[in-house]
């Protein structure tokens, strides 16, 4: 399958929320307090041109099918940042294309002065899971910052390089 990852352009935005807000329905993620009631959601070229953020998509035959960014932790440390809605069609999944994503976001969140990576997901999104910890990721035992998302129950970290 051939594929590119780039940085997400002003022309995404709509394409970008369908995405994530199909994947998130397919999950039966509640609505409020997750990723789908976000506010940036429907301005995702703009939320992520603040400092120290970016936001990557992936696109097969000119179709987006998946994303992943970094940004600071809001109302967190300082040198953390969180690994923000990363999700992709189940066309897509099982395919490495999620570790290189997140490969390609640390890489950026280390170049943006981070010491260390958070994020949030749902108890059984298992396969996301497993991929995080596959990447290094480890489970807390209590959130981190301020993100909004009082739905999601299982919060992990990385340290980074």
């Amino acid at each position: 399958m051939s594929y590119i990852i780039r940085k997400i352009a002003k022309g995404d935005d709509a394409a970008v929320a369908k995405v994530i807000r199909d994947v998130l329905v397919e999950h039966n993620v509640p609505k409020v307090g997750t990723a789908y009631a976000d506010a940036s959601l429907d301005c995702m070229f703009e939320a992520y041109t603040k400092p120290n953020s970016v936001y990557f998509v992936v696109e097969r035959e000119g179709r987006i099918i998946g994303g992943a960014g970094v940004a600071p932790l809001d109302n967190g440390p300082a040198d953390t940042c969180e690994l923000q809605k990363m999700y992709f069609l189940a066309e897509v999944r099982g395919l490495g294309i999620g570790s290189k994503m997140i490969d390609k976001c640390l890489v950026s969140a280390t170049a943006f002065g981070f010491a260390q990576c958070y994020l949030e997901t749902m108890p059984y999104m298992q396969a996301a899971q497993k991929l995080y910890l596959k990447n290094g990721f480890t489970y807390l035992d209590a959130p981190m910052g301020d993100t909004g998302h009082s739905s999601c129950p299982v919060w992990m970290i990385k340290l980074l390089d």
